[in-house]
């Protein structure tokens, strides 16, 4: 009997579990490469700007497809645009192993490269991210858990990537790398057509929607626009969507092209960008797991002001001032803390508010709203580098970082965070 039970609630939990466990893998694959293709591009080109570009050429159609894709995703399904999405990633990024084997590096076959991956991603992780309520209530935890636990193994993947990419890329080179990026998702694939079943299979809290009307031009941007009046009527969701493309864009300046120049130009090792960057994701998982555990037993405005205060800013003027690996790294983990906290908390709203029929387009838009900045940050950090130098780069990064960060504490629409909402429904 007790076998029994223990199996039930083995198979309850087993689909969420394989959607984290390939979120995990192939979130350690991007990490890989988030490093290796930066890595890649600076030493063949020996430019900051180059490699900006590089950045804005894959998150601007990730991006655009995170916006957009919703309505193409409601008739194609969650689970098979995850799975398409993610076969197509892994042979764009397998082309980009391609042309680094052969030490051919055009520019703009690399950009169109990357462009494609960060396409079908962007289309995948729409579809990923509906998927965890449904498959949260099968396996009977709370939205607060089971976003805890899909943060956390971003986290982890960070954490495990970004030191392994470090020294993956001294010792193999960055095109090795890169092709263990493209065998991730393929890994990923496997796992979420093993474990996870069609999303209109699990049993669900509220009668089934009607199945959506055939997908003209007119229906797609009449849908688009649905969901983006549910989130313009919602200031709070409207406040965090503009708080995360500031902090994003200033993120990415500092992932993609502060950091890989601050550990080419002054520590002279790839390893010290792959240190701190696991250091990062090290203190990030902490942080999300703590949350995951405490879960609302937290209160959500204050713990979100403080630690979203205190994350955010002080990297910036780590990099900016020193050149010691292990006190930058330091900085970087204590901030991961603090940065891990919050994403549940963000989460757990999101799908308190949004009812479960416009997910994929508002949590799409919203998504993609708060990457917005992403690819301008790659740009952005590559023309303030390039043009004032790495360290007044970072210190004007830091300030704008540390005022756009006391908005939660300053503005009362942040307080709603610790409202019960209506529950989202159907």
């Amino acid at each position: 009997m007790k076998k029994d039970a223990v199996s039930a609630t083995g198979a309850r939990r087993a689909p969420l579990l394989g959607l984290i466990g390939a979120y995990l893998v192939s979130g350690a694959g991007t990490a890989l490469s988030a490093i290796a293709i930066p890595w890649l591009v600076l030493v063949t080109t020996g430019s900051a700007v180059a490699t900006g570009l590089v950045g804005f050429a894959e998150m601007a159609p990730y991006v655009l497809l995170q916006a957009t894709a919703g309505p193409l995703v409601d008739r194609v399904g969650l689970r098979r645009t995850f799975l398409i999405g993610n076969l197509v990633a892994a042979a764009a990024v397998f082309g980009v192993f391609l042309l680094g084997a052969l030490h051919e590096l055009p520019l703009g076959a690399l950009v169109g490269l990357v462009a494609i991956a960060g396409a079908v991603r962007g289309a995948a992780d729409a579809a990923s991210t509906p998927m965890i309520p449904p498959l949260a209530r099968l396996a009977r935890w709370s939205d607060e858990r089971a976003v805890g636990l899909y943060s956390g193994a971003n986290r982890a993947a960070l954490l495990v990537g970004m030191p392994l990419a470090g020294v993956l890329v001294a010792l193999a080179g960055p095109a090795v790398t890169i092709l263990i990026d493209s065998l991730t998702f393929l890994c990923a694939v496997v796992v979420v057509a093993v474990t996870v079943p069609r999303i209109e299979q699990v049993p669900a809290e509220a009668p089934a929607a009607p199945a959506p009307p055939r997908l003209g031009p007119s229906a797609y941007f009449a849908e688009l626009r649905e969901g983006l009046r549910f989130l313009r009527a919602d200031r709070l969701l409207l406040s965090l969507m503009a708080l995360i493309v500031l902090t994003n864009l200033l993120d990415q300046a500092m992932s993609a092209v502060f950091l890989p120049v601050w550990a080419h130009d002054r520590v002279h090792d790839a390893v010290a960008f792959g240190v701190v960057g696991g250091a990062s994701g090290l203190g990030m998982l902490a942080g999300v797991l703590l949350t995951a555990w405490l879960g609302q037993r937290l209160p959500r405005w204050l713990t979100f002001a403080c630690c979203t205060l205190l994350a955010s800013a002080p990297p910036f003027f780590a990099v900016a001032g020193w050149t010691s690996v292990v006190a930058v790294a330091a900085v970087f983990f204590v901030c991961g803390v603090f940065g891990g906290v919050p994403n549940p908390i963000i989460g757990a709203v999101q799908y308190e508010r949004v009812p479960a029929l416009l997910q994929t387009r508002v949590l799409g838009a919203m998504k993609a709203s708060a990457y917005l900045g992403v690819p301008f940050g790659s740009l952005l950090g590559g023309l303030l580098a390039q043009s004032v130098g790495l360290t007044w780069a970072c210190v004007a990064a830091g300030v704008v970082m540390l005022l756009a960060t006391v908005a939660p504490l300053a503005f009362p629409v942040w307080r709603q965070l610790d409202r019960t909402p209506v529950p989202a429904g159907g």
